[in-house]
Formats: C-alpha cells, sequence, structure tokens
C-alpha cells in the first residue's frame, strides 16, 4: 500500500460487514492461509478484487474472507 500506507505504519482497522464493501475500501481479508491489507479495486456481489495503491493486483476474494475495514492511518512513531 505504498504511498497510502507504509510498511509497518500502524493503522486502525474496524468491525465490517462484508456486505457494505465497497471500490476504494481498504480491508483486511484473509488470503492463502494468512490476512492482508489491500485495496479493494473492483466488488461484485460474493466477491472483491483486492490490490494495492501503486496498480498491483492479487486476485477475487470472497466477500467473506473480508474480516475488518481501515479507520484510521496513524503517522510513524505514534
Amino acid at each position: 500500500m505504498r504511498g497510502r500506507i507504509e510498511d509497518g505504519q500502524p493503522v486502525t482497522l474496524g468491525p465490517v460487514d462484508p456486505a457494505e464493501v465497497d471500490t476504494g475500501d481498504v480491508v483486511l481479508v484473509r488470503w492463502k492461509g494468512g490476512v492482508l491489507l489491500h485495496l479493494v479495486k473492483q466488488a461484485t456481489k460474493d466477491r472483491v478484487l483486492i490490490g494495492n495503491n501503486v496498480g498491483r493486483i492479487n486476485g477475487w476474494a470472497l466477500r467473506e474472507a473480508v474480516v475488518g475495514r481501515l479507520v484510521k492511518v496513524h503517522p510513524r512513531g505514534s
């Protein structure tokens, strides 16, 4: 998420209804045995397309894999 959130930068996440996630949201999603904080590039009824802020696309994830939404990005050192 370079340019929007730098590696190691603290963030606050909040709960989210996966059905309400939309394009442009930054979400925490279960992905391939781990979790990623990524940008929603596209959304359909059942899935979200996740990627980063500099054009990379990771792929489609089921909405039920979305476990939180970005609430705030904190300055480093806070």
